[in-house]
């Protein structure tokens, strides 16, 4: 058998590992009984270290020095090399802490989840104590150059820095309180946004039927907190959570989910065995999402288009104009929950969590001392109060699964997406009019082309300048929403 053979068995192998983890992990957060908790923990926990041990062990190395010799070209050659790369970092850490760590954040979304219900901070604080330390000594054994963060960030979106990022980050909330000073005083519509459970179920359904998600390679769940999990490339999975009293929060999470499947689905299937059918980073990623959510899910032209059949699915839609109930769905309202925050202000509850990350790592901050800071930069980011920690600091899942340097990937989505967005609209004729229309087949192949189907052969950086001509930049974001809200204050 050729070494280049022997490679694509090596990912084909791994891929069977992470197939039946993602698995353990989608039941785990959607069906699985409580008590089923600690077993199925120390399941994920072992296979995830016999992944480890097959992405470290002696075999792989050795794997590794054969390929090394070999004349690669191409997507084998890319492939490698980034092999090779994660292999450096991961053989850093020891085995057995591996296997601790990964037990551990399967133990910890457990107890998050009942934390958050119980709203008792208490419960949760010393398994993120834990989770903190692990991740401050691996950050010391993968090393840095100029900010511990930076070792975090490179899981999620390689190639970024603090370094990048505190400017960019700076200058999006200038620009994001700047428009907010304009929308001061705005009063916008207040509609009643309760649905029962079957009639945003059928919506849900409707609408992803309507941007052409596949439910014969995916479905659709119930769960505490949103996700999409990849099981394999026929197989990408999407929840949603139905709140009664607030339908938008299932309808458009369920279209930022279906925008991370999308992704999945369109990947080239023959990267699989080469270690690179995966998105290119969580920022490039969250740009599908949110290019699903808000770019098509809140265009105008979509919403009109579909209006008629709400108003038959809500009643209380019924003698709503349009113009009141479009106003009304952009409302910029400063609020305490990421998940349910408007499309301006969104990117404020990011940089929150950014800056805490970045204080953690360099124990500037404590963990006990999170719920007092993060209230504390609610109030100077958003002018809210944060009454109970249910609503702020235990509100998201991520620090349970230890996914310290994933924030800012929802930030920088939004900048991608913004700048895919223009781009698209250079190349595609009458945006606006298929995305009213449903038809989506040439969008979609837009972002397949110049996106999806590259999974993580590129870098985010590489994409970007691709697709758009240019490199990072917050000028189209800025663009965007600065059009949109005058149009919508032009309706109010």
């Amino acid at each position: 058998m050729s070494t280049t053979q022997q490679w694509r068995d090596h990912f084909d192998g791994l891929r069977a590992y992470e197939e039946a983890v993602a698995l353990l992990y989608w039941d785990m957060r959607t069906y699985m009984p409580d008590q089923g908790a600690g077993n199925r923990s120390a399941s994920i926990g072992f296979l995830s270290t016999e992944s480890f041990r097959r992405r470290t062990g002696k075999t792989y190395q050795q794997l590794l020095a054969a390929m090394e010799q070999e004349t690669l070209t191409g997507i084998e050659a890319i492939s490698f090399a980034k092999a090779k790369e994660a292999f450096d970092r991961d053989s850093k850490i020891p085995e057995a802490e591996y296997q601790t760590f990964i037990t551990l954040i399967s133990e910890a979304e457990s107890v998050w989840e009942k934390a958050k219900d119980a709203n008792d901070w208490s419960m949760f604080e010393p398994y993120l104590e834990k989770i903190v330390a692990m991740e401050r000594q691996f950050v010391e054994y993968w090393g840095y150059d100029a900010h511990p963060y930076d070792a975090l960030l490179h899981d999620y979106e390689p190639g970024m820095t603090v370094a990048t990022l505190d400017p960019l980050f700076a200058e999006l909330r200038q620009a994001i309180i700047g428009l907010l000073s304009q929308l001061e005083g705005k009063d916008f519509p207040t509609l009643d946004w309760s649905a029962d459970r079957e009639t945003q179920i059928a919506l849900n359904q409707e609408w992803l039927r309507d941007i052409g998600y596949d439910f014969t390679s995916g479905r659709l769940d119930e769960t505490v907190h949103p996700f999409q999990t990849t099981i394999n490339r026929k197989d990408a999975r999407i929840t949603t959570k139905y709140d009664e009293n607030d339908y938008r929060n299932s309808v458009f999470g369920t279209m930022h989910e279906a925008g991370h499947a999308t992704y999945e689905q369109g990947i080239e299937p023959e990267l699989d065995s080469l270690g690179l059918g995966e998105g290119a980073s969580m920022g490039i990623h969250e740009s599908q999402s949110l290019f699903f959510e808000n770019f098509i899910g809140r265009n105008q032209g979509f919403l009109s288009a579909r209006y008629h059949g709400l108003q038959q699915a809500i009643p209380s839609l019924a003698d709503v104009p349009f113009e009141r109930f479009y106003a009304a769905v952009n409302e910029v309202k400063p609020s305490l929950i990421r998940i349910e925050a408007d499309e301006l202000t969104y990117a404020l509850h990011i940089i929150i969590r950014y800056e805490l990350e970045k204080r953690l790592m360099t124990k500037e901050l404590e963990v006990k001392d999170l719920p007092q800071e993060w209230n504390r930069l609610y109030k100077e980011y958003l002018g809210v109060d944060v009454p109970s920690d249910d609503k702020g600091v235990l509100q998201d899942v991520h620090w349970s699964g230890g996914s310290f340097g994933y924030f800012p990937s929802y930030a920088l989505g939004l900048v991608y997406a913004a700048q895919l967005n223009e781009a698209l609209r250079r190349d595609v004729e009458n945006v606006d009019g298929l995305i009213a229309a449903g038809t989506l087949a040439p969008i979609k192949s837009w972002l397949k082309e110049n996106i999806h189907r590259h999974g993580k052969s590129k870098t985010p950086a590489e994409l970007i300048e691709a697709a758009t001509g240019r490199s990072i930049s917050v000028a189209p974001l800025v663009n965007y929403l600065t059009k949109k809200y005058t149009r919508v204050v032009e309706a109010l």
